[in-house]
């Protein structure tokens, strides 16, 4: 059987939490046995319930009041708790050994991005645990209507690729919310970054300050130039407004299990003993 893992990271706001709650509902209706394991210790669940939850380990909240740290600094102080606890860990996931598990992870870029301490927990996953893993890094399509934004985030995510060193797939979150205000041929130019498109930015909200500000704009073309030399950053869009036909979680979903290898690590189904062959003529 298959031990796979896909971790949701992403920025606060970029809906990592309601992307692992589709793909959870479209891996049950495949028959799948999926756990969705919460790493974030300020989340309540919604949709679907915690298999796993660092809550009860601990909670960012007994942090930020017995220390007195602030909300940075308490989820850092919780990840680093848990890398202590690993064997907490372990018992807690020892039970799903061959079951698909989805990590919701907490919206603070810098601990998958230069801080080592999810790259730590993902050697564990992957050499203790046996874990085959996939990173799925959300950025919310509104973002491209800034384009200076929306590069700033490839850029981040282009970090966390390189940081984890994961297989890993992009995915820009919420395109429902921008399909009156950009069109799917603009759209399209976004799932594949170029730079190009600084210079062509004519947007009412930003283009004036570009324009009118060098150093703005030079610092733009310059991260956007990076993104593109790397060669590394693309995006799936994601669209949970109908939940009946996502065929956007379908897509990333095949992405996720042609990474994992899922298929290959399924064991082969028996023959069905009870198919009576029928007798030929001769006899």
């Amino acid at each position: 059987m298959s031990k796979v893992g896909v971790l949701a990271l992403g920025p606060a706001g970029a809906g990592k939490s309601t992307f692992c709650n589709s793909l959870m509902t479209y891996m049950e209706g495949l028959g799948r046995i999926t756990h969705l394991i919460n790493l974030d210790p300020a989340a309540d669940p919604t949709e679907h319930s915690f298999s796993v939850d660092i809550r009860d380990l601990i909670s960012i909240s007994d942090v930020q009041e017995e220390l007195g740290l602030g909300p940075n600094g308490a989820l850092i102080y919780c990840f680093e708790f848990l890398l202590d606890n690993l064997d907490w860990f372990d018992d807690q996931i020892g039970d799903y050994n061959n079951d698909y598990l989805i990590f919701d992870c907490p919206g603070q870029v810098e601990l998958y991005s230069h801080v080592p301490i999810v790259p730590v927990l993902v050697q564990h996953l992957q050499q203790q645990l046996g874990y085959r893993l996939c990173c799925t890094y959300l950025l919310e399509a509104p973002f491209v209507v800034d384009r200076g934004k929306f590069f700033s985030g490839a850029l981040s995510a282009m970090s966390t690729m390189i940081f984890l060193e994961l297989p890993h797939i992009n995915v820009l979150s919420k395109v429902d919310l921008i399909k009156d205000t950009v069109a799917k041929r603009e759209l399209k130019k976004f799932l594949n970054p170029d730079p190009l498109m600084l210079e062509d930015d004519n947007d009412a909200a930003t283009g004036d300050y570009i324009s009118g500000n060098e150093k703005f704009r030079k610092l733009n073309k310059a991260i956007a130039q990076l993104v593109d030399d790397f060669g590394m950053v693309q995006f799936l869009p994601l669209d949970c407004s109908d939940k009946d036909k996502n065929e956007s979680i379908e897509l990333i979903a095949s992405h996720i299990d042609d990474i994992t290898q899922w298929n290959e690590g399924q064991e082969p189904k028996e023959p069905n003993d009870e198919i009576e062959i029928p007798e030929s003529d001769e006899d």
